[in-house]
């Protein structure tokens, strides 16, 4: 059993998450879905404080908890009303816990209880750090367009997984729409042609939608779907089941619309693509 005070450590993302921080009690900004925990329980984190990013379709939220549970780690989420999404430093200070599993529950969290509190009481307690998870499932996938013959989208689960290779591309991420402690620098990391994301339901200061004027300003169009139809952290639901309710002015001049399906808005910014590129 680990002996003493666990360290606390806030991130504005799990991707953040290194090697010294094994063991430790975490309260990362990101959403609370599967692929975001998955990814903290395997970077060994002892116990795991998310956002609950809306909850949205088929509780995909905060259905990293369970997988957490399952592998006996506390866990919970913040709602995403009481802190912007993607600032830890604000979930820490603000945050107010909405959803938690049994081991977090078993350890005296409640819902209501602070942020801070929480992580309190986790850091006194007698953790150790998680097991590794089960293999996940393909996190990028490359879709040919309906509409227009060799095109492609590049849909992944996470915004951390673009490449330097996805500059000029269409993509769908599955992260929420949120900049990462409000800087912009963090809308994303390489010059794609158009990006979509999770509006992670907007939540406090419209924080679920923020990377929308930073694209803006690099010539990114971009646009959100709404977390009540497609899956947050799941990629192929954002590009499938998606729809669009927010999007910047780059894209409107593309064409992009709100109501569109994703796949549809894709395909006008392959089109949109193909006009400004010849």
């Amino acid at each position: 059993m680990s002996s003493g005070r666990l360290a606390i450590v806030i991130l504005d993302s799990v991707t953040h998450l290194t090697p010294a921080h094994h063991g430790a009690v975490v309260h990362a900004a990101s959403h609370g879905g599967s692929y975001a925990a998955a990814y903290a329980a395997g970077k060994g984190v002892a116990a795991v404080i998310l956002n609950d990013a809306g909850i949205g379709r088929e509780r995909a939220g905060i259905a990293g908890l369970d997988l957490l549970a399952d592998l006996g780690v506390p866990g919970a989420a913040i709602a995403h009303t009481s802190a912007r999404i993607g600032d830890g430093q604000d979930g820490a200070a603000r945050g107010i816990l909405s959803a938690l599993n049994a081991p977090a529950a078993a350890h005296g969290l409640t819902v209501g209880m602070s942020c801070r509190e929480a992580l309190e009481r986790l850091a006194a307690a007698r953790l150790e750090p998680a097991r590794k998870p089960p293999p996940a499932d393909e996190a990028r996938h490359e879709i040919g367009s309906a509409v227009y013959h060799g095109a492609k989208v590049i849909v992944m689960d996470s915004a951390s997984l673009v490449t330097p290779g996805d500059a000029g591309a269409v993509v769908v991420t599955a992260s929420h729409g949120g900049l990462l402690g409000n800087k912009p620098e963090t809308a994303i990391k390489v010059p794609v042609f158009s990006a979509v994301y999770n509006d992670a339901d907007r939540g406090m200061a419209n924080a679920g939608i923020c990377r929308l004027p930073a694209l803006d300003a690099r010539g990114i169009a971009g646009g959100c779907v709404s977390a009540f139809s497609a899956r947050i952290g799941d990629g192929l639901s954002t590009y499938q089941d998606g729809f669009i309710s927010a999007l910047n002015e780059t894209a409107a001049r593309h064409g992009g619309q709100i109501g569109q399906s994703a796949a549809e808005f894709c395909d006008t910014m392959l089109r949109a693509a193909r006009r400004t590129t010849g």
